[in-house]
């Protein structure tokens, strides 16, 4: 495939294990294929989203140095057209990344996840934008994305791009002191492309 211009991103394929994945370039940004060595950036990202009062609608992650290395490593080495790990660069700093995952043929299901000092500043949409653009000119069918309903600036984002709530779930990822679950309601959106 060759290089296609549209929308928010210029995307080049790169070539990787046994598929293709994109760099895609963005207006601010640059989304390139997670490296073994970006394990720092994702620790500064965890580390900034922990005390977030949104923290409490996502899985926890890793925070220890030897864990961090060992999820960057993986992500590396699993990347192809069906698991994609893009790490959103702003002016070569790592701000965030974004996940997408084909669970089916042509349906992917995306998580995202910024370093708190770039949140409300639009790079979370305009990252997203690139992917949902790379995604229908490769034919894709359709993307999901789930957030806790609580979560107002993830749910506004998912709805400003076009995304709808399709199902609700009772979701658990902290326990109280009593070892009982904590549950709050997240929802599922999808986007037809």
């Amino acid at each position: 495939m060759g290089n296609g211009e549209w929308g928010m991103g210029n995307i080049s394929y790169l070539e990787k294990g046994t598929g293709s994945f994109m760099r895609i370039i963005t207006e601010r940004l640059l989304l390139r294929p997670a490296e073994e060595g970006d394990w720092r950036a994702l620790k500064g990202i965890w580390d900034s989203f922990r005390p977030s009062p949104y923290a409490r609608f996502d899985k926890p992650h890793p925070t220890e140095e030897e864990e961090v290395r060992a999820r960057a490593a993986r992500w590396a080495a699993v990347q192809c057209a069906a698991h994609r790990f893009y790490m959103v660069c702003l002016d070569g700093r790592v701000i965030g990344y974004v996940a997408c995952h084909e669970r089916d043929v042509g349906v992917y299901e995306c998580g995202y996840c910024f370093d708190a000092a770039f949140h409300g500043q639009g790079y979370a949409g305009e990252a997203l934008r690139a992917i949902i653009n790379a995604l229908r000119q490769e034919g894709a069918k359709s993307l999901t994305a789930g957030t806790a309903l609580g979560n107002a600036p993830s749910v506004r984002l998912l709805k400003k791009l076009g995304f709808e709530l399709v199902k609700t779930e009772q979701v658990s990822f902290y326990k109280d002191e009593s070892g009982n679950d904590i549950f709050f309601e997240g929802g599922v959106f999808s986007l037809a492309l």
